[in-house]
């Protein structure tokens, strides 16, 4: 599985190891969290679709008892 995915990109492998760093803001209480999909610059798209593309190898590739386990995860790096 990890020659297959990094044999697509690796920087979805990268992704992976390394987590996606979901782009994020700090809010008027100086807490980080989650930026507004509405605010989304380029290089956030970039992250986001990468992050979906590292899950959707890894989604195709398990077993449907795999799947309810690991599918209400955020990030392909915790899917791993």
């Amino acid at each position: 599985m990890t020659i297959f995915i990094q044999s697509l990109d690796y920087n979805l492998w990268d992704l992976i190891v390394d987590g996606p760093n979901l782009p994020t803001i700090t809010n008027e209480n100086g807490e980080l969290v989650s930026k507004p999909r509405n605010k989304y610059n380029d290089d956030d798209r970039k992250i986001v679709q990468l992050n979906a593309k590292a899950k959707h190898v890894i989604i195709c590739a398990i077993n449907s008892n795999e799947f309810n386990r690991v599918s209400s995860c955020v990030s392909a790096k915790e899917m791993w």
